[in-house]
């Protein structure tokens, strides 16, 4: 019987992640490269690593990146441009905005002032604690959606449902039972804010045609870990920390390839969400 736990292989491929990033400081380090080597599902990498690492991997590669050039710059004579350069910044122009961004301080005044004690980052707790999920398993489902791509933001999401909506309801489409799913495909952290894709999507009980940028597809089912949460729209970002660092790294289950699907119990435009996470699972072998 195989007594390595779910934590564990994650903990192994976390491994791999900072060895290559400690390893190629001076490279240019994408996620997409990362996700292979670990062998962790893009839609899902940087959750993940951050629940591990208790940061975003891409503060984990800059603060990596700064804390060497100030090992470099305290305790070597490199030009502060060729320090730069062995820590993957063009120039020592590019150095200078991120470590002073970090430290308060610009490297060329951390050489001449080496008394100074620069400040560490200090990893934020997460109070948002989750009843356990529900593990249910779906059938395929078709449905009519919306996408958006842009800023994830409370006002371009509700247009967009609001848009979906009013078609659906033109059409006679909506029906008892009709479910609805948000999906959102990027993670801002990683992908340039304005270019994430959300789908906003209705399930279909009759087959219908596209209709411009309306489209039709079929959402994939399968095993999901699903969590309710009802609360507020500041604490979202908590919520998903909570799933990641809390639950998932400690239970008996892998992630599948797919992106999680956020289902609305209330839609309305108010300040508070009452919804089920759909995290799509496998059972840890």
């Amino acid at each position: 019987m195989n007594s390595r736990t779910i934590r564990q292989e994650y903990l192994e491929k976390l491994n791999i992640v900072v060895e290559y990033i400690n390893n190629n400081l001076d490279k240019k380090i994408t996620i997409s490269k990362l996700s292979r080597l670990s062998n962790i599902s893009q839609f899902h990498f940087h959750r993940i690593i951050k629940s591990l690492l208790g940061e975003p991997v891409g503060n984990y590669i800059t603060r990596t990146k700064v804390e060497t050039a100030s090992v470099l710059i305290r305790y070597t004579n490199l030009e502060i441009n060729e320090i730069a350069f062995k820590v993957g910044y063009e120039n020592a122009s590019s150095l200078n905005r991120v470590f002073k961004k970090y430290y308060n301080i610009s490297p060329t005044e951390y050489r001449n002032n080496k008394a100074i004690k620069l400040s560490p980052i200090v990893k934020k707790t997460n109070s948002i604690i989750l009843q356990e999920p529900k593990i249910i398993t779906i059938p395929d489902k078709n449905v009519i959606y919306l996408q958006n791509v842009g800023v994830y933001e409370k006002e371009s999401i509700t247009n967009i449902w609001n848009k979906l909506s009013s078609f659906v309801e033109k059409n006679n489409l909506f029906y008892n039972g009709i479910e609805n799913f948000g999906i959102s495909y990027d993670d801002p952290s990683v992908t340039a804010p304005d270019k994430c894709r959300y789908e906003a999507c209705f399930t279909l009980n009759i087959p219908i045609s596209p209709n411009g940028e309306i489209g039709i597809k079929k959402i994939k089912g399968g095993k999901f870990a699903v969590f309710t949460y009802k609360g507020s729209y500041t604490d979202w970002e908590a919520v998903y920390d909570y799933i990641f660092d809390c639950w998932l790294v400690n239970s008996n289950y892998n992630l599948r390839n797919l992106p999680i699907m956020e289902k609305y119990l209330t839609l309305n435009n108010n300040s508070e969400l009452n919804i089920e996470i759909f995290l799509p699972i496998t059972k840890f072998l």
